[in-house]
């Protein structure tokens, strides 16, 4: 699948988020070594520390469908710009699909950025540390 396609499943995951307070609607898209495309929402709550970000709602998904290899997740929000993933998502990122993860960011115009996300999450502890 291509990067910008991905990133329209983003886009269209944003209808899907609850951001109650913030009112900042945020689309993921998590796709697969095999194809399978799992979306996710923000979705926040009164007290904000138990909010939910969409990138996370996507990858717990996937992980309890037995989900466990992954090649990209494209992230969409309701900003003009692009969105990058915030520092919680990434360390779950890093840690459930991999230091090979594409990370694709689509802005309000259809424009991809893409890295890798050891490059958002340089020098980053991980399960090397823990054995």
């Amino acid at each position: 699948m291509d990067d910008l396609t991905l990133g329209r499943f983003a886009v269209s995951a944003k209808s899907k988020s609850l951001p109650t307070y913030s009112k900042f609607h945020v689309g993921a898209a998590l796709l697969t070594k095999n194809g399978k495309i799992y979306e996710g929402g923000n979705i926040e709550t009164s007290s904000f520390s138990l909010t939910i970000c969409a990138e996370r709602t996507a990858v717990f998904q996937a992980i309890l469908e037995g989900e466990r290899e992954f090649t990209s997740i494209a992230i969409a929000s309701d900003a003009d710009d692009y969105c990058p993933p915030c520092g919680a998502c990434r360390q779950v990122l890093l840690d459930l699909c991999g230091k090979d993860l594409d990370i694709i960011l689509i802005n309000a115009k259809e424009e991809i950025m893409k890295y890798k996300i050891t490059e958002l999450i340089p020098h980053s502890f991980g399960e090397d540390f823990l054995k």
